[in-house]
């Protein structure tokens, strides 16, 4: 007799937090250092705007990696496993972020030292590709159903502890004197990064596969070629599962990543403060996603989800205001009100889309949605915002109705499929779409 597969909610929804809590520390970590130290190390002009442009591209070059990982780990982790591949892209991950702790600059090496950075962000790229959706899913899928939404929500809480983790490493450093911060400062939060690699193999070692792989498996089941399966049959949830991602992916980055560079660049904020200010508003995000999880799992995803979205339209008129005064607390609340619209969405869109796609594609499913999303979305987010700043010196209204525009295209796929899947938006609803 073949036995059922063990669900361990709790300790896969744990796995998976801490799993993509270490991989977006790294990925932060690029990302606060493209914003403030990679322009003038790596890209070296007499213009900093050009500096900025050229750190930011390779900031978005990890992104257009991003659907390259989700298409070989989906594949993967759709035929042989969900923990086998996230095992994997742990590894790439943590060892390509110490790796660019260890590279030369420009000023030693030339042309030689960007082209190492692109090769190691494009490795960051595919191994985050790769993480999400088997994150997700293995949080998910050992839930029980009347708990998915929840649940699935912990894989999501990875990207704001990721990110206090990253504003405390960048903290550490940020006080050293400019020549000490650039010589070698700035790479000691990539080097940290080798600790947290084995603590996140370790943890993710202890979890069980996904019991509803498993099933499948044993039931010899699977998809020989689980993205030509979506590609043919489930293209159009995918695109709107694609459009329903951008403001949560767009949205992290506009406020994590360029209104970083905006604050110090285009308002002459000092960089501390102004990464004092985005470590309590992480904090803000981190409570907002868990009680985001908890609550749409009571009043449906999808209901959730288009208030999320609607709110989000509206919250970067308030942000701007605040965040133009300089004054601390004003920025601090200016960005906590985009953030708390952005990351409510976020948080809840995994367990929404995990219940659009069946068993067998599933991983190959949502990874190529989200990843698209965040390749267009999130790798150009930051350079479209550093032109229109550049466009239009001190007006931030093209930037707030930029963003406004990214909560849009959301709201709109969202409802379009909350009619689609109606039976999948619901709280507790039996998984639609699946075997």
């Amino acid at each position: 007799m073949t036995s059922t597969p063990t669900r361990q909610p709790a300790r896969a929804s744990l796995a998976a937090f801490i799993g993509t809590t270490i991989e977006w520390y790294d990925f932060y970590i690029y990302a606060t250092a493209a914003a403030l130290i990679f322009g003038k190390l790596f890209f070296p002009s007499n213009e900093p705007f050009y500096s900025t442009l050229a750190s930011f591209g390779t900031f978005a070059v990890g992104f257009f990696a991003r659907p390259l990982g989700g298409l070989v780990f989906g594949h993967l982790g759709d035929r042989i496993g969900r923990k086998k591949a996230l095992v994997a892209t742990l590894s790439i991950m943590g060892l390509g972020t110490v790796g660019i702790g260890f590279l030369p600059t420009y000023a030693s090496a030339g042309a030689l030292a960007p082209a190492l950075l692109v090769a190691l962000r494009i490795a960051q790229g595919i191994a985050i590709g790769g993480e999400w959706g088997g994150a997700v899913l293995m949080a998910g899928e050992h839930a029980p159903k009347e708990k998915r939404t929840f649940l699935a929500s912990f894989a999501q809480l990875g990207s704001p502890a990721g990110l206090i983790l990253a504003l405390l490493a960048f903290r550490s450093v940020a006080h050293l004197d400019h020549a000490a911060l650039f010589s070698w400062g700035w790479r000691l939060p990539f080097i940290a990064s080798a600790v947290l690699l084995v603590v996140g193999l370790l943890i993710r070692s202890g979890v069980g596969e996904s019991p509803e792989f498993e099933a499948l498996k044993t039931q010899r089941r699977t998809a020989a070629l689980p993205i030509l399966e979506v590609l043919r049959d489930s293209w159009r949830t995918v695109l709107l599962c694609l459009g329903a991602n951008v403001i949560g992916v767009a949205g992290a980055w506009f406020v994590n990543t360029f209104m970083l560079n905006y604050t110090t660049q285009t308002l002459g904020l000092d960089r501390a403060l102004i990464l004092d200010c985005l470590f309590v508003v992480a904090f803000i995000q981190f409570f907002t996603q868990l009680a985001s999880g908890w609550f749409a799992q009571r009043v449906g995803a999808g209901r959730f989800l288009k208030l999320a979205a609607g709110l989000a339209m509206l919250s970067p008129y308030p942000m701007f205001v605040l965040v133009s005064t300089g004054k601390p607390a004003a920025i601090v609340i200016g960005i906590a009100i985009a953030v708390m619209c952005m990351s409510s969405s976020y948080a809840v869109m995994a367990g929404f889309m995990t219940n659009a796609f069946p068993v067998r594609v599933r991983y190959s499913a949502i990874s190529i949605s989200y990843q698209c999303c965040a390749a267009l979305a999130g790798g150009l987010t930051p350079l479209v915002g550093t032109l229109l700043a550049h466009d239009f010196p001190g007006q931030w209204w093209p930037l707030a109705l930029f963003y406004s525009a990214l909560a849009a295209v959301s709201l709109v796929c969202i409802a379009v499929l909350q009619r689609r899947q109606p039976a999948a938006t619901q709280a507790g609803a039996a998984i639609a779409l699946t075997e």
